[in-house]
């Protein structure tokens, strides 16, 4: 590792060939003398985003600090660079003196209902005490808050919704209050238009989004996290809760079913939207090329890599451009992604603020 670097390559997503320099852990197109080549060509992007992931869990809850490195390491190894914590039991704050590890902005724990979600994950609250949780995890997160929007109703043995709307408009407007953002797993729809009424920031999955629910969503900039991996996995979930629960896996396939037309339709509709794999609970880590992969199926290769990368920077208010001072995180790849996303899979050079990390 050197704190002068050079690197030569087409820079996406300006699609411009050009020699960028590495000084300080920042980019600079000024030529530097004592600048040692570590990439001579190929195609430059601005690192990954993996915008829903959650580093320090695993289907129990909260995971061991070596089992977090060991994490971070595999999300970092396929590109991810910059990662969306979108809820953890453990706290993940001592990996940030880690230079070597992605940069992680964090939404504090996840917030539930008792008994209406994983069990170890969450704070568990009711709801006349959402307002003072979403105020602590604001404070514990680093600008996000995640709620649990629906889940599994023992009595009515399928999904619906944890808040009622009055309150969820309360708790969202007092986490905008301290500059704080919230996002809110929901599967179905009908915890939605409560979601989207009291001005919520971003949802997770949404696979029973609506056309006018869509619509609300794009004229709001209300964000959309689709997670296709995971939603790749309802039919299992389904099968799991069937014999217990059989209206809800008779919905989980039916979301399933759906979830082509939804994420087309919110493409379509201008809904901003990120890549996210859910790695962390059930999910392993590093799918973040496979879930920009599949969602290049319902839009361009184009706007699937921006979900992934410079898109998504900004959104998370990351310089997301390789810009002349910007911060020097950025992957190569031997050939365009743009022509073919697999190779996202296999970056030929990782640089993380600054330094060659492989």
């Amino acid at each position: 590792m050197t704190d002068v670097l050079h690197v030569r390559g087409v820079v996406l997503p300006e699609g411009i060939e050009r020699d960028l320099y590495v000084v300080d852990g920042r980019i600079t197109f000024s030529p530097a003398a004592s600048a040692v080549t570590v990439a001579d060509r190929g195609w430059i992007v601005p690192g990954l985003v993996d915008a829903h992931c959650h580093i320090g869990l695993d289907a129990q809850g909260a995971v061991s600090p070596e089992k977090q490195v060991e994490q971070a390491e595999l999300t970092r190894d396929t590109g991810t660079l910059l990662v969306r914590d979108a809820g953890s039991a453990a706290d993940t704050r001592w990996l940030d003196g880690r230079l070597d590890l992605p940069r992680i902005v964090r939404a504090g724990r996840h917030i539930a209902r008792p008994r209406r979600y994983i069990r170890n994950y969450a704070v568990e609250v009711e709801p006349v005490d959402l307002v003072a949780a979403v105020a602590e995890q604001a404070v514990r997160g680093d600008g996000w808050v995640k709620l649990v929007g629906d889940w599994i109703d023992r009595d009515r043995g399928d999904l619906a919704p944890l808040w009622p709307g009055d309150v969820l408009s309360e708790a969202i407007t007092r986490a905008h209050s301290l500059g704080a953002r919230v996002t809110a797993h929901v599967f179905g729809t009908e915890a939605m238009p409560d979601l989207v009424a009291a001005g919520i920031d971003c949802l997770e999955h949404g696979v029973g989004l609506t056309p006018d629910l869509i619509d609300a969503m794009a004229a709001r900039g209300t964000a959309l996290v689709p997670t296709r991996l995971q939603v790749g996995r309802f039919p299992e979930y389904a099968a799991r809760g069937e014999e217990r629960f059989p209206a809800y896996a008779k919905h989980m396939l039916t979301l399933h079913a759906r979830s082509d037309a939804m994420l087309a339709a919110a493409y379509e509709a201008g809904v901003p939207i990120y890549a996210g794999t859910d790695a962390g609970g059930e999910l392993p880590h590093g799918l973040i090329a496979a879930e920009i992969q599949a969602m290049a199926a319902l839009m361009s290769p184009f706007d699937a890599l921006a979900a992934g990368s410079w898109r998504a920077r900004e959104w998370l208010g990351l310089n997301p451009m390789l810009s002349e001072g910007a911060p020097a995180d950025f992957v190569v790849y031997e050939t365009d992604p743009l022509t073919d996303l697999r190779v996202l899979s296999a970056p030929s050079r990782l640089v993380l603020r600054g330094a060659v990390i492989r």
